[in-house]
């Protein structure tokens, strides 16, 4: 559903309707008789709804597995690439979440075993056992910056080694004490002085240049990260930006070139993620979600945190609606006595919930607006994440941040777990897998694991057998 932005109606001036003169017949040529041309027939053209049109680019097969450690659940999916380029889950698994907040590790122990479960139960789903795992990245503090980068070409034409170098370049450039760079997604490059060049590859230049989108985070995080799941038995294949990992499952090819932003409002964190001309243009993180809700309406209602999330999936909106008055509804005081009841109205759950998503909403709006990406950021807001689902968040939002606001689910994967009104929970987990089937060809970062340049001596090295 989309909620458009509040405000009045535009109105336009009707045509003017133009007489235009008849032209006056021309006497035909005598002559010989020229065959008339009989136009080919042609085939119906079909029209395809562009939130249907199927990627250009085949997906791998696999099968791949992937893990969402978000603060209240941890969710692994196994699944696989079809022909019509869809993906089908093979297997899920899904734990509530332990030793995790705010998408950081901080037990250890606790962490292992939630993990360790949800694993066993995908592979038992899915009858089998897997070694390596693309995960999302929310731990670390994420940040988000861009930086140019260059590469001497000679003269020759731009190789596709000479990518993956400007790339790895990029990403030495990038690195800082105590961080460590998770993405370099090329957002354009130029050769010598044409700007704007999508694909340098084929292309005769002396200087290519690159600007770039580095995505990093702190690296003793990572390194946590690494090691829980070295307990686990399992090897990090790759680690994708949770924003990014959203986009790509709920957003269109059309969105993400238009322009359009993605928030996933999940439990302890809010990520934000402007997409524009097919890349991503920028991400941020706001240390807020619902589990902060939840804890408000435990706080205000000295109830405990079970019965304030029940309270929130049943009562929860975030705006007051006409009636919310009518029906009482019971909570469980905490206390020495268990079976202290109280009877409370709907409005006064609202009445809780209501500042924290409006300070949420106002936060993202900041965001919004300290991006510097252009009118990318001005587009359309698709919401997604468990937060997401609360009700009147979507008008709300509309007001809030004078955008299109549209609810985002998983698109084009086939078996996601419960049914089709929470699939927005699973937006992250259902992004990775098309991350891993091949969505980061599509977002141009190759793989440059054996390309980083080593100095100046890996330089020259690398020069000269360009040139031999």
């Amino acid at each position: 559903m989309t909620y458009p932005v509040p405000g009045p109606v535009r109105t336009t001036l009707p045509a003017t309707r133009t007489t235009t003169p008849e032209t006056p017949a021309v006497p035909a040529i005598r002559g010989p008789a020229v065959p008339t041309r009989v136009p080919r027939p042609r085939a119906p053209a079909t029209l395809v709804p562009a939130a249907e049109r199927m990627p250009t680019r085949k997906l791998r097969t696999g099968p791949f597995s992937v893990l969402d450690i978000g603060s209240t659940k941890i969710v692994c999916l196994i699944g696989r690439g079809e022909p019509d380029n869809t993906i089908r889950i093979l297997g899920h698994g899904w734990r509530r979440s332990h030793g995790v907040r705010s998408g950081g590790i901080v037990d250890l122990r606790e962490a292992e075993s939630a993990i360790r479960n949800a694993v066993a139960q995908a592979e038992d789903m899915a009858t089998e056992r897997r070694d390596s795992i693309f995960v999302n990245l929310s731990c670390g503090h994420p940040e988000s910056r861009h930086i140019n980068a260059r590469w001497p070409v000679g003269g020759r034409e731009v190789t596709a080694g000479d990518v993956s170098r400007i790339i790895a370049e990029g990403r030495l450039r990038a690195i800082s004490e105590g961080r460590s760079a998770i993405h370099t997604l090329p957002l354009d490059y130029a050769v010598d002085d044409t700007q704007e060049v999508i694909d340098p590859r084929g292309h005769l230049c002396d200087l290519l240049s690159a600007r770039l989108h580095v995505i990093d985070a702190n690296t003793t995080a990572l390194r946590n990260l690494e090691a829980v799941l070295s307990r686990v038995e399992l090897k990090i294949a790759g680690m994708v930006s949770s924003p990014l990992a959203s986009g790509l499952a709920v957003m269109s090819e059309d969105e993400r070139n238009l322009g359009a932003t993605v928030v996933d409002m999940g439990g302890g964190l809010t990520s934000i993620g402007v997409f524009g001309e097919g890349r991503l243009l920028h991400t941020a993180t706001i240390p807020v979600g619902g589990l902060h809700i939840t804890r408000d309406i435990a706080q205000g209602l000295s109830t405990s945190i079970d019965s304030a999330e029940r309270l929130k999936t049943m009562y929860g909106s975030a705006e007051l609606l006409a009636g919310d008055d009518n029906d009482p509804i019971l909570v469980q005081l905490i206390g020495d006595n268990d079976h202290h009841y109280v009877r409370i109205s709907r409005s006064k759950i609202v009445s809780i919930i209501h500042p924290r998503v409006e300070e949420t909403l106002e936060m993202i709006r900041d965001r919004l607006e300290m991006a510097a990406v252009g009118p990318a950021a001005d587009g359309r807001v698709i919401l997604t994440g468990g937060g997401s689902l609360l009700e009147g968040i979507g008008p709300m939002a509309a007001r809030i941040l004078n955008r299109q606001v549209r609810l985002g689910r998983p698109r084009r994967i086939v078996g996601l777990p419960e049914n089709s009104a929470t699939w927005p929970m699973f937006s992250t987990s259902a992004g990775l897998l098309a991350w891993a089937a091949g969505a980061a060809d599509e977002m141009g970062e190759p793989d440059t694991r054996g390309a980083r340049p080593g100095g100046l001596v890996r330089r020259f090295v690398d020069f000269i057998r360009d040139r031999v």
